[in-house]
């Protein structure tokens, strides 16, 4: 048996539960396991950024002098 102490949480729940003609307990169960197969599919953060550095390495190509420290600290703004 589930309980919904929180007013918004029960409102929502029987919301939907009406709409759907279906039980309290079906919709508080469907938002868990989305929310769960989310968390399941979800690539880590420090990936996406990999991806994105190498993406940006790669549209960039390849650049013979490096940088100068002016060059560098413009990077950063004023």
């Amino acid at each position: 048996m589930l309980t919904i102490r929180n007013p918004r949480v029960a409102l929502l729940a029987r919301r939907l539960a009406e709409a759907r003609q279906i039980t309290m307990t079906e919709p508080v169960v469907t938002a868990l396991e989305h929310e769960l197969r989310r968390e399941r599919d979800a690539t880590p953060l420090a990936v996406r950024i990999g991806t994105i550095a190498q993406k940006a390495r790669a549209m960039a190509g390849r650049n013979e002098r490096a940088m100068t420290k002016d060059e560098i600290d413009a990077l950063s703004g004023p």
